[in-house]
């Protein structure tokens, strides 16, 4: 019969939570990623630019020093970016100071070259920058000397035959040629030389020269520094061309991948050479002598060729030429292989000079995660030479979530982040190489994801986003001791400027960006660490304040308290809707708290002792202010009333557990513990340090606290007697009721609540609709003052405005900006008008919703409806200029 009540869907849903292990299964096997992106949507929020409040975008736009140099590509960040003032609204106390992003032309590619790793594996398995092998020192080549240059020399067959005079100028001359070279670091001007002392020894028509290159994943290529250059060419015109050849293709590319010399007397004939740049020139190549040059470990480091012979027979080139351009080469290789380890070591320097900057961009800020993160992204991004760069913060309470993400796009780098030019949809980013990058600790480079096959979504049919993402490097940010991954920094589309295409991410971009994210790591970690300090200094300072201005009930007070006779329910007329305190003293007040929970049986049901009864009542009717006009020990009382009124007349406490009834009465005695006369709103604007403890529902969330923190004072206890579960149960009973008196909570979940019982769906024995109905609850006992005898309730509202009216001035005063008419003295003439739009908006539907769950509750429904006419005559007689407001 019980199942009757539900539907079809919920049945499901039943049957799913009870068979948990195929839930999974099922999910495992189905589920799409966009229904996992969806998952991990829910449960994040994105890092957004925020707008500071202080110095709003035109004013920071008329900062900005036109004589910075304009944005580039290659730049880290534009210049505009470098003025942007962020404020981050949690949790650090004063503001961040300006980011300033040096601007730097420079990328990752100019390091893809195979230098010394960045990072490396130490013995534990941890990525680390001290390496523990030195670098390998240049032994002495004495053998070249005698093999390839003096020996030749002296035997007369490398320097012009058998006439050993002739020999001997042909050693000086080469040894000068040489000894002129020797000191040279640059390799451009060094390639220049060389080419100007062997047209001095062969004399031939064309030259070029070819240097061995590696990029980082050890792929070796020949890159010219000379190419066709002629005699008389100058420096500049010599390496104003540049051409790129592959490995053991041609004839180049044949004397590097073999180390020996080609002599060849009729081009054309030569299956190995390439007529293509002739076709291009015009011009024709007969003879070449091609030859490579080595490094002081026999490796070939470079090849130098030489086209047409200027004299000789048939253009051809000798023996004697191939010697004389063999010995040279022996020292120049020498020479090439010193400048070259100079110009890494160079290189190797601006590249530590990069990490150092990126270091100090980094530790610069402490204070806010939010621009942390702008700064790591933008660096990265510009850097790497990226399309979009996300960084993925973990979840610390689950193992498979992230907690929040921050996006941006290459193209943002030239745009003034003063304000959120773009509203993400975390639900499009893909979460899933993220997660699978956290969970393996290792890095993720895929070339082409449309194409790799080890994850199954990419078989699925891509969305557009997912369409767009090409190439992908993916690789975890650790902690400082690197046990633990506390994010993920992602990349996607390498671009090749120069095509105007995507490329693939090589092992140079996966060790700057290991490299980045040992920085990045300590960074979060280390802002993270200040957020957390500053939340706890911020609610140690709260703390202070409450303590400092409160005090527990004396022991005075609740002895007399202790000893009274508490009158009858029905003599204090609690029983009434219609009741109103204004004839009760303090002292009265007190008496009738006593007895709700005596009539409640809350006090037998969990063995509540008497004095901690009274002492906890004292106590939190002294922790609320009494300079409130409203929201005031007096304001809880008839909160708990109304609670009481419709447990015992509403006749809904049979349909309540006593640990409901027992959260539901402390909740409304709590529900306002130390207002200070001020809304959320004044609170978060005002940068109260109680706004940086909570992001959303603030007060409420610091009335949960103070409730927590009576009923865990000594005296106060008086839920002692409750076991470990029934404790935690009724807290968390507590806190939910509290914060359902924030309106902004009971605007979105009323709708549920509404539409449940209007379709006859509300079940009692469904937790979660018991759940919204002690929510609705508390919101019709908070706002019950409408509710009220038409005198009782214009001299309530009249409380109110007073209150209102003080936090106005308090805007206007303080922060500098003009009240809402609600808040606005100047606008009393509005306040019968308004309140019947409250009436509209909030209270009416509400109280006829639980008229119609009892129809003993009718009474508020009813006593509502005749204010709403009493405020509509106020307010037609305002209009006509007949009274002012509440007169």
């Amino acid at each position: 019969m019980e199942n009757c009540c539900f539907s079809e869907s919920e049945r499901m849903e039943a049957w799913l939570d009870d068979h948990l292990e195929f839930t999974r299964s099922y999910f495992i096997r189905k589920a799409s990623r966009e229904m996992v992106n969806a998952w991990f949507a829910e449960r994040v929020h994105t890092i957004q630019p925020s707008v500071s409040k202080d110095n709003p975008p035109q004013q920071r736009n008329n900062q900005s020093d036109p004589s910075l140099p304009s944005a580039s590509s290659s730049s880290i960040l534009p210049p505009n970016l470098n003025l942007l003032d962020n404020h981050c609204p949690s949790p650090a106390s004063v503001p961040s100071p300006t980011p300033s992003t040096p601007t730097r032309k420079i990328s990752a590619s100019e390091f893809d070259r195979p230098l010394r790793p960045i990072v490396v594996k130490d013995s534990e398995g941890s990525l680390t920058f001290l390496s523990d092998s030195d670098r390998e020192t240049v032994p002495m080549r004495g053998s070249v000397m005698g093999e390839g240059g003096v020996r030749g020399c002296g035997n007369g067959g490398g320097c012009g035959g058998a006439d050993s005079s002739s020999g001997g100028d042909r050693c000086a001359r080469l040894l000068e040629l040489v000894k002129d070279v020797s000191s040279h670091l640059d390799v451009t001007a060094l390639c220049h030389k060389i080419f100007l002392h062997i047209n001095e020894l062969i004399a031939a028509d064309r030259y070029s020269l070819f240097l061995v290159g590696e990029d980082s994943s050890n792929r070796k290529f020949l890159v010219s520094r000379l190419f066709d250059v002629a005699e008389g060419s100058t420096l500049e015109e010599s390496s104003s061309n540049c051409i790129r050849l592959e490995w053991n293709k041609g004839i180049v590319g044949h004397v590097a991948a073999t180390g020996q010399p080609l002599n060849i007397k009729k081009a054309y004939e030569d299956p190995r050479f390439n007529a293509e740049v002739d076709l291009i020139t015009g011009y024709k190549t007969q003879s070449i002598l091609c030859l490579p040059i080595k490094n002081h470990r026999d490796e070939v480091v470079g090849v130098a060729q030489a086209i047409n012979k200027k004299c000789g027979e048939d253009g051809a080139f000798t023996e004697q030429d191939e010697k004389d351009f063999s010995a040279y080469l022996a020292f120049s290789g020498i020479v090439l292989h010193n400048a070259q380890l100079y110009e890494t070591s160079q290189l190797e320097n601006r590249r530590n000079q990069v990490l150092l900057d990126l270091a100090s961009l980094i530790f610069e800020e402490q204070q806010c995660l939010e621009v942390l993160l702008r700064k790591i992204a933008g660096t990265i991004l510009s850097f790497m030479q990226a399309q979009a760069c996300t960084v993925f913060i973990a979840d610390e309470d689950s193992m498979n979530s992230f907690s929040s993400v921050f996006h941006m796009e290459y193209e943002e780098l030239a745009e003034v982040l003063d304000a959120p030019k773009r509203d993400y949809d975390v639900s499009q980013i893909n979460y899933m190489y993220a997660q699978y990058v956290k969970n393996i600790m290792q890095t993720l480079n895929i070339s082409d994801v449309t194409k790799d096959q080890r994850f199954p979504w990419t078989s699925e049919k891509p969305d557009h986003t997912s369409n767009q993402i090409k190439s992908l490097l993916c690789t975890p940010i650790k902690n400082g001791k690197k046990d633990k991954v506390i994010g993920v920094c992602q990349l996607v589309n390498k671009m090749d400027e120069a095509l105007g295409s995507v490329k693939t991410f090589n092992r140079n971009d996966e060790q700057f960006l290991e490299a980045f994210a040992i920085f990045c790591g300590l960074g979060i970690q280390n802002t993270q660490m200040y957020e957390t300090v500053e939340r706890a200094m911020a609610k140690q300072e709260v703390t202070l304040e409450v303590l400092s201005y409160h005090a527990s009930a004396t022991e005075e007070e609740s002895q007399e308290l202790q000893v009274a006779t508490v009158p009858s329910a029905q003599s204090l007329h609690l029983l009434d809707f219609s009741f109103s305190d204004f004839d009760l003293s303090d002292t009265e007040t007190t008496f009738a708290t006593i007895r709700m929970f005596v009539d409640l049986n809350l006090v037998q049901n969990f063995q509540m002792k008497h004095t901690n009864l009274c002492q906890w009542i004292l106590s939190v009717k002294k922790n609320y202010r009494k300079n409130v006009a409203y929201h005031n020990w007096r304001h809880a009382f008839n909160t708990a009333q109304c609670m009481f009124a419709l447990l015992k007349s509403g006749r809904l406490q049979n349909h309540l557990s006593d640990v409901e009834v027992l959260a539901l009465m402390i909740a409304t005695l709590s529900h306002d513990l130390d207002h200070r006369g001020v809304n959320n709103s004044y609170i978060q604007r005002s940068d109260h340090p109680l706004a940086q403890l909570y992001c959303h529902s603030t007060m409420e969330h610091h009335h949960f606290d103070q409730c927590l923190m009576i009923l865990n004072s000594p005296g106060n206890q008086i839920l002692s007697s409750l076991s470990l579960e029934e404790y935690k149960t009724t807290l968390k009973m507590i806190e939910r009721a509290i914060l359902a008196t924030d309106l902004a909570l009971y605007m979105k979940r009323r709708g549920e609540f509404f539409e449940l019982t209007k379709n006859s769906q509300f079940v009692w024995e469904d937790e979660h609709h018991r759940e919204l109905l002690r929510s609705m609850l508390m919101t019709a006992c908070d706002i019950s003052a409408i509710t009220k005898p038409w005198p009782v309730q214009k001299r309530i509202a009249e409380l109110v405005a007073t209150e209102f009216f003080e936090q106005g001035d308090k805007e206007r005063q303080e922060l500098k900006i003009e009240p809402s008419d609600l808040m606005n003295r100047e606008k009393r003439d509005k306040i019968p008008s308004m309140q019947v739009s409250f009436i509209d908006a909030i209270c009416t539907q509400l109280y006829e919703t639980l008229a119609g769950m009892s129809e003993y509750c009718t009474p508020l429904l009813e006593g509502c409806q005749r204010n709403r006419q009493h405020w509509k005559h106020l307010a037609e007689e305002s209009e006509k200029g007949l009274v002012n407001g509440l007169v």
